[in-house]
């Protein structure tokens, strides 16, 4: 082969090599942009899931405690169906999620118009978790009671406190045409106000009364077991300080 043909035939080895590298660098960087992208959009996903489910969420915020609203002589007086009333509880930690039911001890409602007045006493000590069996089921619900030796004052110290307390302070509308009712909630001996929304209706002669999910923070009321807010050097660790409660209050007419 003649030099000038050799020297020809380097070049186009040179530039079919290098066309190929090209196409195998732009394929690389195809790749990895539509992995970033991939990428971004499933954060871009998560996020928006997490700020709608943030959004959802009825925060609640603990106040100073307020006078409870007093019923008029001519107010319906209701008693609490402990047996038909309930209030749901779930709590979260990194690892999931746990829930349950505590119930009611007794309670009235009163009813004049759109005022409502009237207390419950809430039964700590029926604390049930509902997501567990066996042996896990009871060693949380022990747990939460506080009826293990050294963990008493972990969570809700049962033995010490059996009951916690609301008492309704007010009804109002909200801005978006909901009924948000605020009152105080007494655990632990601590006594927060509250605001959360609710429906109620009468029917014969038996009243419901029903709260959309809502979350308090469980340290205004002492309850730090696990808490990062409270403690140091938890890792993941942790339990979140804020509890989801749901209620639903059934109540029969006195006559």
């Amino acid at each position: 082969m003649s030099p000038i043909y050799f020297i020809v035939y380097l070049r186009a080895i040179f530039n079919v090599s290098a066309i190929f590298d090209l196409s195998i660098n732009t394929k690389k960087v195809f790749i990895m942009k539509t992995k970033f992208l991939s990428l971004f959009a499933m954060a871009a996903l998560f996020t928006a899931v997490v700020s709608c489910k943030n959004e959802n969420k009825n925060e609640t915020e603990a106040a100073e405690a307020e006078a409870a609203v007093e019923a008029t002589a001519e107010a319906t007086k209701y008693m609490v169906d402990k047996e038909a009333s309930e209030i749901k509880w779930l709590g979260e930690k990194p690892t999931g999620t746990h829930d349950g039911v505590v119930g009611l001890e007794s309670g009235v409602v009163r009813v004049e118009g759109e005022q409502i007045s009237g207390s419950f006493l809430i039964d700590m000590t029926s604390i049930t978790v509902q997501d567990l069996e066996g042996d896990q089921k009871a060693s949380l619900e022990d747990h939460l009671k506080g009826t293990v030796e050294g963990k008493e004052g972990d969570f809700f110290n049962v033995q010490k406190f059996p009951t916690a307390a609301f008492e309704i302070t007010g009804v109002t509308e909200g801005e978006d045409g909901k009924k948000m009712m605020s009152g105080n909630l007494t655990l632990k001996e601590t006594k927060k106000n509250i605001e959360f929304p609710v429906t109620y209706e009468v029917s014969g002669n038996t009243m419901t009364l029903k709260s959309e999910p809502f979350t308090i923070d469980r340290t205004d009321w002492n309850v730090n077991y696990g808490s990062k807010s409270v403690f140091d050097n938890l890792g993941d660790k942790f339990i979140n300080d804020d509890i989801e409660l749901e209620f639903t209050i059934v109540a029969n007419q006195q006559m």
